[in-house]
């Protein structure tokens, strides 16, 4: 993992097309190197988790090339790699597993990090959780605290509940939520150790049952509408 952290690393400064072509080769060992690690990820999620059982790695891993058509960022290429190992593929809108590479300064996420849960959910998504809170709160915040070095996101939360759920409830926090995700911020020492994908992959394993959980939620949404 050294060399793909180099190359993104060098990339930061120089994300324009003649850098990038004079670097194409740089980029292939990059993404190559990347893409066994996602595969061997991939393999032993789904060695754990049957949600995620028979999806290949293109339905969990993403273009390095940007899409410029509505952004105000038109550097090209983006400065992370990262793969997604989620129910029905990285755009169904489940929670799954999410693992993250991103040199310092990058500007995207702040660095190297696992997450699972929720970022944008629809709204209906997002009430169908809250009422999961409401219902089922104690096991939601148990398989949270399962998921072994991993921290729920506070950031963007309301300031007050939402209408129609209970203030007195234990669990009334939770439902200032914006989004639900549990994250877990690493270090270089942890990207370059040997076995990578089977050190990450024990630690996602102490986050199924918070997935499982959160995508009954999810389900329920989806089919109430």
């Amino acid at each position: 993992m050294k060399r793909v952290l180099s190359f993104l690393t060098d990339l930061i400064p120089n994300n324009n097309k003649p850098w990038f072509d004079a670097n194409k080769g740089r980029y292939k060992e990059a993404q190559a190197i990347f893409n066994d690690f996602a595969s061997e990820l991939l393999e032993r999620v789904q060695n754990f988790d049957p949600e995620v059982r028979g999806l290949t790695l293109k339905q969990c891993t993403y273009r390095f090339y940007r899409d410029l058509r509505f952004s105000k960022d038109k550097t090209p290429y983006k400065k992370h790699f990262g793969i997604f190992i989620a129910k029905d593929g990285k755009c169904s809108g489940h929670s799954g597993y999410y693992f993250h590479i991103e040199p310092p300064h990058a500007g995207y996420l702040g660095g190297h990090l696992m997450c699972c849960g929720a970022y944008a959910p629809e709204p209906k998504v997002m009430r169908s959780i809250r009422e999961e809170f409401m219902l089922n709160g104690e096991a939601l915040v148990q398989a949270m605290s399962k998921a072994k070095g991993f921290e729920l996101e506070w950031d963007g939360a309301l300031k007050n509940i939402p209408r129609g759920f209970p203030q007195d409830s234990p669990y009334a926090d939770y439902f200032r939520l914006k989004k639900i995700l549990i994250t877990r911020y690493f270090d270089d020492s942890f990207l370059f150790e040997a076995d990578l994908a089977k050190r990450a992959a024990d630690l996602f394993a102490t986050c199924t049952e918070f997935n499982t959980i959160l995508n009954r939620a999810i389900d329920y949404a989806y089919e109430e509408y």
